[in-house]
């Protein structure tokens, strides 16, 4: 049931989910669709695949940092306005990127292009907060992951057969069109959820000090930073993944979309079987049993490398878990973040997703620069960032608060 607390007449839950799900799609969207021409790219650019690794960071760099401005102005004005301004940078940052006659130019436009579209990670999870309850936002939160998860399935094949087709530059038109798509739904039919609130500081040292209030909240702290560097794992897949399974096995791009389709998929299983294990375990002891599910997944795949056992079915096997689990943690760490906060949804949900892209960041950058043509390079990044979050949960349980 949707909580009527809008400006506008709310549209129907199913109408209201799609929508919200294509704005929290469109960042996955515009990583994994160029995935595949990462070979093309760096030929056409005279650079290597690794230094076209860094347009891949900068994009989650600009994921971080834009969520957190995206989180006070959807505070301050509402939720549509600044979609619709976020929306309009990402169109132009596409139509540059497709026009990048270097690789530094094609970085700084990816980097420009986080900056506009990462507004539809936040808004999508405060509009969740605004209008359903939070014993309903963890099922309707898996929901969206069950939509946005279709990006990593599409995503690759439609880069790649784009790129074979047509050359790499129009990946960046698609990505374009599906902006200029969004512009309208949001514009003509996506209702307003909050009214402007004019207290809501604009001041820098203020807006600090308001995110540093949410990180002192200890539950905000713990499921956020456990969710968020748990979820890096998928990120160092995802820099890691062409160069494994494309120049190291030998897959071809088309092979590599479907492949990339494959893993994805446990993402999207991982959060509908979320729907069922809540009403049995409920959120906090998901995240506690996925969390430990999703480090010996990684330490399998780790071990399999190091000893010359892994091929690339062994490594998309092992991968397909390591989603699932992923779709487990990650809709009830958000839920469980957000759950403390009302009138700062925003802000939360920005703060939330700032870490998560700063894990990231991190995570994306390590796999670039501690490059050494090994395979094992990406699953022991992902296994880190498994340990990082589980050692984010140890403060919970040292001051023996209740799992239930």
């Amino acid at each position: 049931m949707i909580i009527n607390t809008t400006v506008e007449k709310p549209v129907s839950r199913a109408v209201t989910i799609l929508i919200l799900g294509g704005l929290i799609m469109l960042s996955p969207f515009s990583i994994d669709t160029y995935l595949p021409a990462f070979p093309s790219i760096a030929t056409s650019l005279n650079t290597s695949t690794a230094q076209v690794g860094y347009s891949l960071t900068s994009y989650f760099a600009g994921l971080c940092v834009g969520q957190l401005v995206y989180g006070v102005l959807i505070d301050k004005f509402g939720r549509k306005r600044p979609l619709l301004f976020g929306l309009l940078i990402y169109l132009a940052a596409a139509v540059g990127c497709a026009f990048s006659g270097n690789i530094e130019s094609l970085i700084v436009a990816r980097l420009i292009m986080a900056l506009g579209g990462c507004v539809g990670m936040v808004a999508s999870r405060a509009i969740v907060r605004d209008l359903f309850p939070p014993q309903d936002t963890a099922k309707v939160l898996s929901l969206l992951i069950l939509v946005m998860g279709l990006a990593p399935i599409i995503a690759p094949s439609i880069g790649g057969l784009v790129n074979e087709a047509l050359g790499w530059r129009w990946i960046f038109g698609i990505m374009g069109l599906i902006a200029l798509a969004l512009l309208w739904v949001v514009f003509r039919i996506l209702p307003e959820t909050k009214t402007p609130d004019k207290t809501v500081p604009t001041n820098l040292t203020l807006i600090m000090k308001e995110y540093l209030v949410l990180l002192k909240n200890r539950t905000f702290r713990a499921y956020a930073l456990a969710g968020g560097i748990s979820f890096a794992g998928l990120y160092a897949y995802i820099s890691g993944s062409p160069f494994v399974l494309m120049q190291y096995y030998g897959l071809s791009q088309k092979q590599f979309g479907w492949a990339f389709g494959f893993t994805a998929c446990g993402l999207i299983l991982g959060s509908q079987a979320n729907r069922f294990a809540y009403a049995r375990l409920g959120s906090a002891k998901i995240v506690l049993y996925g969390s430990g599910m999703l480090c010996l997944t990684a330490t399998l795949l780790l071990l399999t490398c190091l000893l010359g056992l892994a091929g690339p079915l062994m490594i998309l096997g092992f991968t397909f878990c390591f989603f699932f689990w992923l779709g487990m943690i990650n809709p009830n760490a958000t839920a469980l973040s957000l759950a403390p906060f009302n009138k700062a949804a925003g802000r939360a949900s920005a703060l939330m997703g700032s870490l998560q892209m700063v894990a990231g960041v991190l995570a994306s950058w390590l796999i670039s620069y501690l490059h050494n043509g090994t395979v094992w390079m990406m699953p022991a990044v992902m296994l880190g960032c498994t340990l990082a979050g589980i050692a984010m949960l140890f403060p919970l349980y040292q001051k023996k608060q209740r799992i239930d």
